[in-house]
């Protein structure tokens, strides 16, 4: 990175920020918006001008290094024709739509892993004009995660968009409705619970401590160990379900909706290592689920998430993560695969309501201080090795979204790294998740080593155990 005088300087870059920027971590966002018409891209300079830029800072600096060798972000003119990639697939030979997918997954898994130029801002807008088995062209927005995270790129993206059956209403995000549980923040009995936490906060953390430096998952059919790092790829693939029958699961069971997916995700993942591997379906095997710490309702407006007093919407990134034991596939929880979904809700409730993912916020902030942004990236960096997936959700809008005059009928999102510092999936993980919803739609993307997990079985196996868990909330009385 280049070196500029204080005085240019514009924002410092926040401590997490630096840790997804380091020699040990570096981490993108691809955003992927499917388009209902064929894509005319005309206006792609004059929206990214108008709507995107002004956004945030951001979207037009680079990131330096100040005189002390502390990154900031500086601004920088843009060069718009240097972000937009419009690429350029082989003629098909018939007007099947699938031989384009094929290309557009090469394309994706070539982008995912590519690095962005330091000497622009980071970001890229790809445009991909072939019609698939999904949607008549596509539009992957890639932005490295130091902009910011989910939440804040979400609200970025839905200021850019317009309802597509009223462009005068707002969007509205899906009920978060959820049962009541108890939770450290209620003042009523917190005394009364204090040793409990205390105890629970204890193991909790130490546990996370020991599986981020010590205690790695067993090596699975969703987890290599392979060494040849360099040479392994990712592919992207994704699921889409039904958001009302989540919900119907839900409450049939008294849990949330991130609890239902947690146990379609589990299962799904046990019916996989079964498929390959009948002993691995009883392996350790460890989830990193990521979690928004911001305690707010739904998005807010571009203008409160970059105004600074606003902590509780502020942008950037604000998450933590939580490690989740998968539960072991035995006969009886096969049977009956609402255990999955019980097991995710009790371990997930018991983990919120210590106080171990602050204490991990703490750690990883002692670490910047004393040793430097390097040691906490670094940290994160095993966190991620030595668990088995990692799991991140966002909430899209229940309307239909438009952009330019196109009608978005599919949108999901995939984390990344870059092979030029190191291949965080590829190295580090060989299953990633993500979780988006919209339309009343669940899209369950994931990104696996490519000739290590077969995409399609995995899909298969992630589809047979909604069907599982749907036949068996089924037999509850409502």
């Amino acid at each position: 990175m280049e070196r500029f005088h204080e005085e240019e300087i514009e924002e410092p870059v926040s401590p997490t920020g630096q840790y997804l920027t380091s020699s040990s971590l570096s981490v993108y966002i691809l955003g992927v918006l499917e388009s209902e018409v064929p894509i005319d891209d005309s206006q792609t300079v004059p929206l990214l001008q108008n709507l995107f830029l002004p956004i945030n800072s951001r979207f037009s600096s680079i990131m330096i290094r100040d005189k002390n060798g502390e990154k900031k972000w500086k601004k920088v003119e843009v060069k718009l024709e240097d972000h937009i990639k419009v690429p350029t697939f082989p003629n098909g030979k018939s007007s099947n739509l699938f031989l384009y997918d094929e290309y557009l997954d090469e394309y994706m898994s070539t982008i995912a892993v590519e690095h962005l130029p330091q000497n622009r801002p980071l970001w890229e807008l790809h445009i991909i004009k072939y019609p698939t088995s999904n949607a008549k062209g596509t539009l992957v927005f890639k932005l490295h995660h130091a902009l910011g995270d989910g939440f804040s790129l979400m609200g970025a993206l839905l200021s850019c968009m317009q309802r597509a059956d009223n462009t005068s209403l707002p969007f509205t995000l899906p009920s978060s409705q959820r049962p009541k549980a108890s939770s450290i923040s209620n003042t009523k009995g917190f005394f009364k619970k204090l040793p409990s936490i205390f105890f629970q906060t204890i193991s909790e953390f130490g546990w996370s401590f020991l599986k981020s430096k010590l205690i790695e998952d067993d090596q699975t059919p969703i987890r290599s160990c392979a060494e040849d790092f360099k040479t392994r790829q990712m592919t992207i693939s994704d699921v889409t379900f039904s958001l009302d029958l989540i919900k119907d699961v839900k409450s049939k069971l008294g849990v949330s909706i991130n609890d239902v997916l947690a146990g379609v995700i589990f299962f799904g993942i046990r019916l996989y290592m079964q498929e390959i591997n009948l002993k691995s379906s009883q392996t350790q095997s460890t989830a990193l689920v990521l979690l928004n710490t911001r305690n707010i309702e739904g998005y807010k407006s571009v203008k409160e998430m970059i105004e600074k007093t606003n902590s509780r919407s502020a942008w950037g990134n604000q998450y933590a993560f939580l490690h989740v034991s998968i539960p072991e596939l035995s006969d009886s929880k096969y049977a009956n695969p609402l255990e999955f979904i019980r097991e995710a809700h009790k371990d997930m409730t018991k983990k919120k309501n210590s106080l171990a993912t602050p204490l991990t916020g703490m750690l990883l902030d002692m670490l910047r201080k004393l040793r430097g942004p390097e040691a906490a990236a670094s940290y994160l960096r095993s966190t991620l090795r030595n668990s088995s997936t990692t799991i991140s959700n966002i909430i899209g809008p229940v309307e239909q979204m438009a952009v330019a005059n196109h009608p978005i009928k599919g949108f999901y999102f995939m984390v990344a790294g870059s092979p030029e510092i190191i291949n965080i999936l590829t190295e580090l993980q060989s299953l990633t998740m993500t979780i988006m919803s919209y339309m009343g739609k669940i899209r369950i993307a994931f990104g696996v080593e490519k000739n290590f997990i077969d995409k399609q079985l995995f899909k298969s196996c992630l589809e047979n155990s909604l069907e599982m868990i749907k036949e068996a909330a089924k037999k509850i009385s409502a």
